[in-house]
């Protein structure tokens, strides 16, 4: 029989899934593509460029814990891709645990990133193995700067700001809509505090004329990551869309649901976002183009009498998540991270080695002020 291929990419079909399997065919990582229809990951997988020299194999799954427990044994890392997380994510995690996996996702949601590190992170210390949700753009690579900001001068206080020029895919567009009934907080003398609901932020962002919105969108998982850290007392982070449009009409949403939507029970409360998400992004959007989709990470930090910012252009945001995800699945098949249990990408396998991984692709460059 075969050795099991190290890697699973659970979700391989999606958007996500596809880059991922890109990126481990360039760290010349075997992978095994799996999800629920064999037919659309074949379809998928296939139009990987170079996919031909991959070493891989499909596998169709029912997504049970049973099931994927199964699919997992044996191998050493799961890069879960379905999303919403607070809907999929627990029986996918709850399946790595017992198959003995370290277990990476692409999920920028703060409930989330609270329910891993409460549920899963201490179980997944004990057996030695990795519990790192949010291992994608979205919020790996400003957490990576903040701790250079925490590196570069005698701070206390973060501001993180992240926001993306692009087409969100089905799965952003479904997390999106599900984080809005979520209660989302920021660190305030390491205690969480509720960000109010449904309110916008206007944000001044380098290399742009116009000022941009921002939202909370469930208050990100950097102040669950600074929790308890010895430097680090308070944390705000807010994100968006550099397109205003979309942005208010989320904000609207938002506006909407508390008004409308928050009343009913929870069930309807999920079914009426899910209708909504769906008719904001029903398809696959096109591959990314770097002279179009273009991102920026603008990181602040503050002490009694110091200051650093840190900012962080790149480009092609799905490129960045697929990417991190793979040199981090790589990194773990040959050495322990450096931080078991529940924890960021930065922290398990280091800032500024996470940093030059996107920097040596020509997907984003860090510029440090002080």
């Amino acid at each position: 029989m075969d050795k099991k291929r190290p890697v699973v990419v659970y979700g391989a079909n999606g958007f996500s899934g596809r880059l991922i399997a890109e990126f481990l065919r360039e760290y010349n990582v075997p992978f095994i593509a799996a999800g629920r229809n064999r037919s659309k990951i074949e379809d998928v997988i296939s139009h990987v460029p170079g996919i031909e020299t991959a070493d891989y194999e499909i596998a169709e799954t029912d997504g049970s814990v049973d099931e994927l427990t199964k699919l997992f044994t044996g191998a050493k890392v799961v890069c879960n891709t379905v999303g919403p997380f607070i809907y999929n994510g627990p029986r996918v995690i709850e399946a790595a645990l017992r198959a003995g996996c370290h277990y990476l996702d692409i999920g920028g949601e703060q409930t989330w990133a609270r329910q891993v590190a409460e549920n899963w992170g201490a179980k997944f210390a004990a057996k030695g193995l990795l519990a790192a949700p949010g291992t994608a753009f979205m919020s790996a690579v400003s957490d990576a700067a903040a701790r250079l900001c925490v590196d570069s001068a005698a701070i206390d206080t973060l501001e993180t700001l992240t926001m993306f020029k692009g087409i969100p895919t089905f799965g952003s567009t479904q997390t999106i809509f599900a984080v809005i009934q979520t209660d989302g907080y920021y660190l305030e003398q390491n205690q969480y505090k509720p960000w109010p609901r449904a309110t916008r932020y206007d944000v001044v962002v380098p290399g742009s004329i116009q000022t941009q919105l921002a939202l909370a969108w469930g208050g990100f998982p950097h102040p669950v990551w600074f929790k308890d850290h010895p430097q680090i007392a308070n944390v705000r982070s807010i994100g968006g869309l550099l397109d205003r449009q979309i942005m208010e009409g989320v904000a609207a949403t938002e506006k909407l649901f508390e008004e409308q939507i928050r009343p009913l029970p929870k069930e309807e409360q999920e079914r009426r976002l899910a209708e909504m998400a769906n008719s904001v992004q029903g398809s696959t959007p096109p591959r990314e183009n770097s002279r179009e989709q273009r991102t920026i990470d603008v990181i602040v930090g503050r002490g009694t009498t110091d200051f650093v910012q840190c900012v962080i252009f790149g480009t092609c945001c799905y490129k960045q998540t697929g990417l991190i995800q793979a040199w981090a699945a790589h990194n773990l098949i040959h050495s322990a991270p450096k931080k078991v249990g529940f924890a960021s990408a930065a922290q398990a396998f280091g800032h500024r080695e996470l940093l030059k991984t996107v920097e040596s692709h020509g997907l984003a460059k860090a510029k440090l002020h002080s």
